[in-house]
């Protein structure tokens, strides 16, 4: 099954991919990959968690906004590539999540992020990965996730 008819078969929507909030682009394609610039969990009404995890944010809500992180990578994927049926594979994600001292979980913070590309690209969707706990992420977001794909 496609990428495209999956993400349909899920029920996924993907939103109109978030403009940059700084001197980048959100896609570069070079070399049969496309650089996915860091996704924040940004939605049609905005930043709904602001925080760091363990603290403002629980766990279950950080997972959610991972989630978000990648369905705005898949919006700009669409945007950059023409339709998500263009991505021969998923490389690579890294996900960075703002940590309270003693936040130890970023690799299951990340499986939000993780679990879809598998839900929409099956066995292509399986990948590298980094989860690192930081400090701080732009806007005060608990979530930022990028990505590099493989193009057809």
């Amino acid at each position: 099954m496609s990428a495209e008819a999956r993400l349909a078969e899920l029920g996924i929507v993907l939103p109109e991919p978030p403009a940059p909030v700084a001197s980048y682009v959100p896609v570069v394609v070079a070399g049969g990959f496309a650089y996915v610039s860091g996704q924040v969990p940004l939605r049609a009404e905005g930043l709904p968690r602001l925080g760091s995890v363990g603290a403002e944010v629980t766990q279950e809500e950080a997972v959610e906004e991972a989630r978000y992180c990648g369905i705005n990578i898949l919006a700009q994927l669409r945007a950059a590539l023409g339709s998500l049926d263009n991505v021969a594979r998923v490389v690579k994600l890294t996900v960075f999540v703002a940590s309270a001292p003693g936040f130890r979980m970023q690799p299951l913070v990340a499986n939000g992020a993780s679990d879809l590309m598998v839900e929409v690209f099956g066995d292509a969707g399986r990948h590298a990965r980094a989860a690192v706990g930081v400090a701080e992420l732009p806007l005060g977001v608990p979530v930022e996730v990028d990505a590099v794909v493989q193009v057809r």
